[in-house]
């Protein structure tokens, strides 16, 4: 997991649910279940503890359904390397702001337009942001407007992009040595 897949809260009970945070929740629950079936227990706690994690697994495919309807499917679909650009455009248009993940899923999709990439530069989640700094597909202008971005690393991953003007990539690749040289230097 990536440093900037954690969500920061400013305070306890703050944190927004997003399907980030809802899917891994839901995945967490399915290895418990395995566990729990593969374990040796009783027959009645089994089934008991059985209906507990099935019933929690169903609330969060519920909440996620709730965040953003057929959850399942669309993530289903953008996983699919055929998915065309025009639908993962269609699906991050559509898609709730805190849809993390699926909107993650499409910032790495090898079909992804630059016009999709250049809208989810914007996005609040700095894992999206990063997915688009690397992106092959991300154009010039989004990658020159992330590399303004002074409070993330984003700057690191748009000077290693090759889509990036060859002027803007030397000079981040100098900021890059000239922050080498002072950390060796201490």
């Amino acid at each position: 997991m990536r440093r900037s897949d954690l969500v920061q809260t400013p305070a306890k009970g703050s944190t927004p649910r997003t399907t980030q945070i809802v899917f891994g929740e839901r995945q967490h629950l399915l290895r418990v279940l395995d566990s729990l079936e593969t374990t040796a227990v009783p027959q009645v706690r089994l089934n008991q503890e059985r209906r507990v994690i099935e019933e929690l697994i169903h609330e969060r495919t519920r909440e996620l359904n709730h965040i953003n309807s057929s959850w399942d499917e669309k993530v289903g679909l953008v996983l699919n390397a055929d998915s065309k650009s025009e639908m993962l455009d269609k699906l991050e248009r559509e898609a709730p702001e805190t849809d993390f993940y699926l909107l993650r899923l499409i910032s790495e999709h090898p079909k992804v337009s630059s016009k999709t990439l250049s809208r989810l530069a914007k996005h609040p989640y700095a894992a999206i942001r990063e997915n688009v700094a690397r992106h092959p597909n991300a154009d010039a202008t989004t990658l020159a407007w992330l590399a303004k971005d002074r409070s993330q690393p984003l700057w690191y991953l748009v000077a290693f992009n090759p889509n990036t003007p060859a002027v803007l990539r030397r000079k981040l690749q100098d900021r890059l040595r000239k922050l080498g040289q002072s950390t060796s230097s201490k």
